[in-house]
């Protein structure tokens, strides 16, 4: 029973980083989970973790037994789960996080209609601008938009995203489209605070990046805020292509500067569980990495262009 806790703590500290954060999410008390890891290493006789004040990390050893302890583990719970059945029937509640217009737009459909299909689970969601720690804050799965660093979550892939320069076509009638990207600044802008915190604008050409200053007429904390002020005519804004698909299919937003920004955000669904994850979350990915896919265009823009 020890030698299983042990296991099942380091692989826990190991996924979220933390020796407190592992603590909460087994029921356990801090220092309950330093001596099993202690116990652990003392066993085995090698150093599996560097410690801070704030977290850990692993060592090149711990590394190393990451992979044979996950493996056992998992072999563990699949038999128990397929004794119990759980890899069948999907119940309990599904906790999912994304950014917030994502998660609205496209998640929250998705949610529904797996809600419909599995009757037995609940869920609930956490749409926000920000990078949820899914182990602390006792999430199942997350949408991410960006580069992942690296971890030991699980991911799978569903699409990606543009950078975008978008005004109403009566904003363009009658102030005209900046041709380049020093035009920017005789133009009224609309900065967006949740994409960009500084006046700076990154485009990247030819692999490399380029920062344009522009100088902001309005700046607002939210991207609705920032979209509507752009589909009033009253600007020029920037987004991420998912943001304005609707209003770029419909013609109320216009792209301009459509090439210069080679820069694509990639879109993953992320969970902690690897393959030991629960019927639950198995389900939602599968159904949802289709759904995503199939809107692949659409979150990318192509499917905008006339």
């Amino acid at each position: 029973m020890d030698r299983f806790r042990e296991l099942t703590t380091f692989v826990t500290a190991a996924e979220s980083g933390a020796f407190n954060a592992a603590a909460r999410k087994l029921n356990m008390s801090p220092a309950a989970a330093t001596r099993l890891i202690n116990s652990l290493e003392a066993r085995i006789g090698a150093r599996l973790f560097t410690r801070t004040t704030r977290k850990v990390a692993l060592t090149e050893a711990g590394q190393l037994f990451l992979s044979d302890a996950t493996r056992i583990l998992d072999a563990l719970e699949e038999a128990e789960a397929s004794a119990a059945g759980a890899h069948q029937s999907p119940s309990g509640i599904l906790r999912v996080t994304g950014p917030l217009m994502f998660g609205q737009l496209y998640v929250a459909p998705i949610l529904r209609d797996y809600l419909d299909a599995y009757p037995a689970v609940s869920a609930s969601t956490l749409f926000v601008d920000r990078v949820v720690n899914l182990i602390e804050e006792g999430l199942d799965i997350a949408v991410r938009i960006g580069d992942l660093p690296d971890s030991s979550l699980s991911a799978v892939r569903v699409g990606e995203v543009r950078r975008m320069i978008v005004a109403a076509p009566s904003y363009v009638a009658k102030h005209g489209a900046p041709e380049t990207l020093d035009a920017l600044t005789d133009h009224k802008i609309i900065q967006p605070l949740p994409l960009y915190r500084s006046p700076d604008w990154p485009f990247v050409n030819g692999g490399k990046t380029q920062s344009v200053k522009i100088n902001p007429a309005l700046t607002v904390n939210t991207m609705l805020a920032s979209i509507d002020a752009a589909l009033a005519g009253w600007g020029i804004t920037r987004v991420y292509s998912y943001q304005v698909a609707g209003a770029l299919l419909d013609g109320t937003l216009v792209e301009m500067l459509d090439n210069a920004d080679e820069y694509r955000a990639p879109i993953h669904l992320v969970h902690p569980e690897g393959r030991r994850a629960s019927a639950k979350t198995r389900a939602f990915v599968t159904l949802a990495t289709k759904r995503l896919r199939a809107d692949a265009k659409l979150f990318i823009g192509d499917a905008c262009q006339t």
